[in-house]
C-alpha cells in the first residue's frame, strides 16, 4: 500500500509538469525510473539522455532508484543501454549490484552479474547487503560469482557478523558452509558470535559455536 501511494505522488508530480519534459528531462527521469514508467524512460533515452543520469537531490543514478523501488521494467530497459555504468555509486557508496542484493531483487542481481558488474572491492559489498536482507540464495550466487567471502566494511565487519547481527540464520549458515571466517573480529574486537549475543539472537550465537566447535582439530 505505501508503495503504490508512493507511486502515485510520484505520477502527480509528472503530471503536474505537463510540457516539462524537454525543460526538466532529469526530473522527469528520475520520477519516471522510480514509478516504472519504462514507456517514458524509452522516449527519454531516445531523445538524448544519459541511462547514467544522477539524481542531484539524493545523488543517486536513475538505475539505483529503479532497483530501489523495485521498478524491473525500467531496470531491464537500462541494463539493455550500450552506455550504462554499472558501477555508478551514489555518495554513500551503493552501487546497483548492492541495491539490487539488498532489495532481494535475484532476477536482477542475475542480469547484472550477466553484465559484468563487479562483486567484490574495498569496503561494503553486494555480500554483505545480502547478509543484511538475509538472501540466503542471493548469497550462495554471489559466492558463485567469487565474492570474498570475509570481506570486511570500513568497521571490520564480514558479510558472516552482518547476518548474525540482523538475526539471519539461514544466510549465516551458507556463509559458515561455504567457508566463513567465524574467528575474525571486528573493530570492537568481537567476533560473529559476540555480535549476535549482543544483538539478542542467541540462536544464532550458538549456531556460530557449534561450527566453531565441529571445526576444532580433533574432531
Amino acid at each position: 500500500m505505501f508503495k503504490l501511494i508512493s507511486r502515485l505522488l510520484l505520477a502527480a508530480v509528472l503530471a503536474s509538469g505537463g510540457a516539462s519534459a524537454a525543460a526538466e528531462p532529469v526530473r522527469d527521469f528520475v520520477v519516471a525510473a522510480q514509478m516504472d514508467n519504462a514507456s517514458m524512460v524509452r522516449k527519454l533515452l531516445k531523445n538524448g539522455a544519459s541511462p547514467n543520469t544522477v539524481d542531484p537531490v539524493t545523488g543517486q543514478s536513475v538505475l539505483i532508484l529503479a532497483l530501489r523501488e523495485g521498478a524491473n521494467d525500467v531496470v531491464n530497459l537500462l541494463l539493455a543501454q550500450p552506455g550504462i555504468d554499472l558501477e555508478l555509486a551514489a555518495p554513500n557508496g551503493n552501487r546497483a549490484l548492492m541495491m539490487a542484493a539488498f532489495k532481494r531483487n535475484k532476477p536482477a542481481v542475475l542480469a547484472l552479474l550477466a553484465r559484468g558488474a563487479i562483486v567484490t572491492y574495498p569496503g561494503w559489498t553486494p555480500l554483505h547487503y545480502a547478509a543484511a536482507s538475509g538472501d540466503d540464495e542471493i548469497v550462495r550466487i554471489l559466492l558463485e560469482h567469487h565474492a570474498y567471502i570475509d570481506a570486511e566494511t570500513p568497521s571490520q565487519l564480514t558479510p558472516l557478523m552482518i547476518a548474525a547481527r540482523e538475526g539471519h540464520e539461514a544466510a549465516a549458515r551458507v556463509l559458515m558452509q561455504e567457508g566463513a571466517d567465524a574467528t575474525l573480529r571486528n573493530n570492537e574486537s568481537l567476533t560473529a558470535a559476540q555480535i549476535a549475543e549482543r544483538a539478542e539472537k542467541p540462536r544464532i550465537a550458538a549456531a556460530i559455536g557449534a561450527h566453531l566447535s565441529e571445526r576444532r582439530p580433533g574432531r
